[in-house]
């Protein structure tokens, strides 16, 4: 079996972590390619080294003194390396960061010297061998990861290699300049190396024992989901729920390779299984509730609004010239809403309202912000009668208003408008009603 793992920046925080790490990896021969993050938070008033990074990139680019930051995230170095024994040394690299630094070489190169470096530490310690990621991750742009070219790189490097650490975060151009995910990319470089060479399964190694029923700060000792499907996932991280990255799914549902959500720091737990299809039913009639706030509705209303052809289209235009982005659009006969990320609306708001009176003439508009968002989601939803009545029933006893249904055609999930008030309250309701009730 061939198993791709991919560790966190808090798996990979001290010389402790590291330990944990190569115990994970060596209890499982089929662990055989690894993607590590840069060294993330030892405690709570601790920083990344990637911050640190970014911080450094920053005062170079304005001229200022840098090489005290630099200095201190070497000295993080250099504590890992002598906590684990090792003999190796990273002068040269560090000499070399200061000297790109010195020469523009920007904030992106900065920010994927803390995976690259890790990378190095690790294969020195599993006795691994060290691929640069530039080398096998390719972008077309900034913006834009070449995914065919990746897959043709990887595979060819790889099978060179029966067990080799790959730097999670970057890639590069085609001219060898080094580009970045996102935040949290190194996830997505997991799912690109294990797409890459057909493995059985992807392991995400982070410091949670896997997918939460609901966020854990909203509901305590919330329940673990045990299985879920890509679209649920999809549909959740849509929603604000992160455990990895949300485009890391994309390379490795393609082709059917289940990832599993594991923590570092209890490896016997079963953790979270995600999967493209399953027979399994859910423990509970949802799979997950994600939710979000900072919403505002715009809603149209326009006496036979059925026969007014192209409305919507113009409707949206007016979003769409001003660059804002719409989430839903709920309708009724002769009435439509939009709803839109609240700090992006307000940066256009008189434009766009403008915009709407003179292309769509309505009878009315109405504003309603200060909404927050709320996915119920769950594949054993359709056939379980009364869902929707239960979702309903709990927050009228919780006192929560709702002031938006939607429901996709899928049947997947259903997704519900509250004010930023009641969003917590909401939350646990509907967690109450699905889990706490059925235990």
């Amino acid at each position: 079996m061939k198993k791709v793992v991919k560790f966190g920046g808090s798996s990979l925080a001290s010389a402790e972590q590291f330990q944990k790490v190569a115990n994970i990896i060596h209890a499982d021969e089929g662990r055989r390619y690894v993607v590590p993050s840069a060294p993330g938070k030892r405690n709570s008033g601790d920083t990344k080294v990637t911050d640190m990074l970014y911080k450094c990139a920053d005062l170079a680019s304005q001229g200022k003194a840098y090489a005290k930051e630099l200095g201190k995230i070497k000295s993080r170095y250099e504590e890992i390396i002598k906590g684990l024994g090792l003999k190796i040394s990273l002068k040269a690299d560090f000499d070399e960061i200061a000297k790109k630094l010195e020469d523009g070489a920007g904030s992106m190169f900065a920010a994927s010297r803390g995976e690259y470096l890790n990378g190095k530490v690790l294969a020195a310690y599993l006795g691994y061998e060290f691929v640069d990621a530039a080398n096998v991750v390719r972008f077309k742009d900034e913006e834009t990861l070449d995914p065919e070219e990746t897959y043709r790189l990887l595979a060819e490097h790889l099978k060179e290699h029966e067990r080799a650490v790959v730097p999670g975060f970057y890639g590069s151009l085609k001219n060898g300049k080094i580009v970045t995910f996102s935040r949290g990319g190194s996830d997505i470089t997991g799912s690109l190396v294990a797409r890459a060479i057909k493995a059985d399964i992807y392991e995400n190694w982070t410091d949670v024992s896997g997918f939460m029923v609901a966020d854990p700060r909203i509901v305590k000792n919330s329940e673990v989901i045990h299985t879920i499907t890509y679209k649920e996932l999809r549909e959740l991280a849509y929603m604000g729920a992160s455990v990895m990255h949300e485009d890391a799914t994309f390379p490795v549902s393609q082709v059917g390779i289940p990832i599993n959500i594991k923590n570092t720091n209890d490896p016997e737990a079963e953790g979270t299984m995600i999967v493209a299809q399953t027979s399994k039913t859910s423990k509970y009639t949802i799979t997950g509730i994600a939710g979000q706030k900072g919403f505002t509705s715009i809603t149209l209303e326009k006496n036979k609004m059925n026969a007014a052809i192209g409305i919507g289209r113009k409707a949206l235009q007016a979003f769409e010239e001003h660059g804002v982005s719409f989430e839903h659009m709920p309708s009724g006969i002769d009435t439509f809403s939009v709803i839109v990320h609240q700090d992006e609306f307000a940066k256009k708001e008189q434009q766009i309202l403008a915009q709407i009176e003179e292309s769509c003439e309505p009878d009315h508009m109405d504003i309603d912000s200060d909404l927050a968002l709320i996915a119920v989601v769950g594949r054993c939803m359709k056939s379980a009668r009364g869902t929707a009545g239960r979702i309903f029933a709990a927050l009228a006893h919780a006192h929560v208003n709702v002031k938006m249904i939607d429901q996709g055609s899928s049947e997947l999930n259903v997704i519900i408008g509250v004010s930023n008030d009641d969003f917590e309250n909401a939350i646990k309701a509907i967690y109450d009603i699905f889990v706490e009730a059925a235990l």
